[in-house]
């Protein structure tokens, strides 16, 4: 957000000062109105109005303001600057870019009150133009390009708050975003900056079915629990569990164009660790630094907690306008616990009523305006786009009871449970595959069988029952033992073994394992299936389970996940167990 040059309206005076929730008296002001306040300036946003007092929530520290110092309105709502520049940035909660204002005040300490532009205002872009004069443009056509990174295309659209008309001057060459590249007959001036409302959905023509995956390279995500683009998903689980190197590797490794990762009131040194990584990376799609199509919003805990609450907004509606153009687009918000405690904190400072666990009786509705906006959308131009919404989800104590993560469970199709348990075992990613659900299934499977292998959703379905029952038997070796149960179900616990050692297992350090395309992860699953298969013949035909078990080629599964050139790897794996079993009998 920047507010450049806004007319001032009347002033008001503050009244009182709680934490983040300031009051003003004599405040001419609207709803959603973006003010300022104390003779420092720090920005805040009207929430609430009664009689002559106006409730201010303000997105700086506000110790040292003091009760008679002046509220200016601008009379604008919180927007946000959309344009080319966004890429390859670092913003926090309400898109002041992080770096600029590092060199604007020469230190990594930021004084209270400073701001600059969302998109650089002076920088020259070279505008490429895609209609000529005569030609008649609705809001949301695109009217030229811009090459915003070496990735991303960037597409100069009319604004969706325009008329519209017939374009009588066109200019290519360089121009900064504040420059006219386009007139319209209507008087309308079309440049490179827009700017839009962070609360308010940018308009669509329709919402419709997603029936394509967010391929993650994950192997656990894509094969059991996989999300659409357009999808909304949940991570929820204790502190330690991984949910923040799940979001990383999603962030790294998802097939969107365009990643837009909010740090949600998360620890300093997790966002140091994505600052530091991401300019460093490469994208595995087109080798080009994983930055060139990232925008990163830096909200850490130690910033004021009202700004969390509207990070997401921003990093949503950022998300919209890239999804406008056509762009598949990948948002991660690292968490939504935070942000939800960013509402109770100022509710409770509000004097409302509160539900449960103090949260907000409102919570509901948030996180649910919030993931609506995420889908697979036909734009006003004619184009398609998505954005995904992945919401990471912190209870206190791992309890998935707790308000924030049930309310998240209603809204979104995607759970990714995260568990303890698995995480002190070093199994990772700790994705309780009991507890996990996906109701994306179904109408992904077309896309799978059609992309990777026919028989995607019998294999998937294969591994999955196989799991279950090994749930059920564990709960029997636990009283009996492992050697009390009939040779078959011992035969599918070392199955179930494999499957959880091999597959659900993946090393996010390993620059192979890292990242696991859909055809590996189908490979791998068929090799487990053919260990079984043939290990279920072989102890049909009399051979005793310990030398079932024994074959040498066995072990050999758990490799499969590191080796480069896989499809070789497993013919030869998948020979040697056929040929060792059946040499058995």
């Amino acid at each position: 957000m920047s507010q450049t040059a806004q007319t001032v309206r009347e002033d008001g005076v503050i009244a009182s000062v709680s934490g983040p929730v300031v009051t003003a008296r004599d405040l001419d002001a609207r709803m959603n109105d973006v003010v300022y306040v104390g003779h420092e300036g720090l920005m805040g946003e009207v929430i609430e109005i009664e009689g002559d007092i106006t409730t201010v929530q303000v997105y700086e520290e506000t110790s040292g303001i003091s009760p008679g110092e002046p509220v200016e309105n601008t009379g604008e709502p919180l927007t946000v600057d959309l344009g080319p520049g966004l890429l390859d940035t670092i913003y926090d909660g309400v898109q002041r870019p992080l770096d600029i204002l590092e060199d604007k005040m020469g230190s990594p300490y930021l004084d209270r009150g400073v701001d600059a532009p969302g998109i650089e205002l002076d920088k020259q872009w070279e505008f490429e133009p895609e209609v000529e004069e005569g030609d008649a443009v609705e809001p949301g056509d695109v009217v030229g390009t811009v090459e915003e990174t070496i990735t991303i295309d960037h597409k100069v659209m009319v604004p969706p708050d325009y008329e519209g008309g017939e374009v009588v001057e066109i200019n290519s060459g360089s121009y900064t975003v504040e420059e006219t590249v386009v007139a319209l007959d209507s008087g309308e001036e079309i440049k490179m900056r827009q700017e839009w409302p962070v609360r308010e959905a940018r308009p669509t023509v329709e919402k419709k079915t997603p029936r394509t995956p967010l391929v993650s390279g994950q192997r656990i995500l894509d094969g059991l629990f996989p999300i659409a683009k357009g999808g909304t998903a949940a991570i929820p689980g204790p502190f330690g569990s991984g949910k923040t190197v799940t979001q990383h590797q999603l962030a790294k490794y998802a097939d969107a164009d365009i990643i837009i990762y909010v740090g949600c009131g998360e620890r300093g040194n997790e966002m140091t660790e994505v600052i530091d990584d991401f300019p460093e990376l490469e994208d595995p799609s087109t080798g080009n630094p994983l930055m060139a199509r990232t925008s990163l919003i830096a909200n850490t805990s130690n910033m004021p907690v009202a700004a969390r609450e509207s990070c997401v907004y921003t990093g949503i509606t950022i998300a919209e306008f890239y999804r406008d153009m056509g762009y598949d687009v990948a948002l991660m918000a690292d968490s939504t616990s935070r942000w939800a405690e960013a509402m109770r904190e100022i509710s409770s400072r509000l004097e409302e009523m509160p539900g449960e666990e103090g949260y907000p009786a409102y919570l509901a509705a948030r996180l649910a305006q919030f993931y609506e906006r995420a889908g697979y959308f036909e734009n006003i131009n004619g184009t398609e786009g998505s954005v995904s919404a992945i919401g990471a989800v912190s209870p206190p104590g791992g309890d998935f009871s707790e308000p924030v993560t049930q309310n998240t469970l209603r809204i979104v199709k995607t759970f990714w449970a995260l568990d303890a348990d698995l995480a002190e075992r070093r199994h990772f990613p700790s994705i309780n595959w009991n507890e996990s659900y996906s109701l994306y299934r179904e109408q992904l499977d077309p896309w799978f069988q059609e992309e990777v292998a026919e028989d995607w959703p019998e294999v998937r379905q294969w591994a999955i029952d196989v799991l279950d029952e090994e749930t059920e038997l564990q709960e029997i070796v636990q009283l009996v033992g492992k050697d009390a149960l009939p040779e078959d179900q011992q035969l599918t616990l070392e199955v179930a073994r494999y499957l959880r050692e091999a597959y659900l297992q993946q090393n996010a350090f390993h620059p192979v394992d890292t990242y696991c395309p859909p055809e590996k992860t189908y490979l791998m699953l068929t090799t487990i299936k053919t260990l079984n298969d043939e290990a279920f013949d072989a102890l049909d035909a009399g051979v005793p389970i310990e030398e079932i078990i024994d074959i040498d080629a066995a072990p050999d599964i758990n490799r499969i996940g590191v080796q480069e050139d896989y499809e070789e790897y497993v013919d030869d794996l998948k020979s040697r167990i056929t040929d060792q079993l059946r040499n058995l009998y």
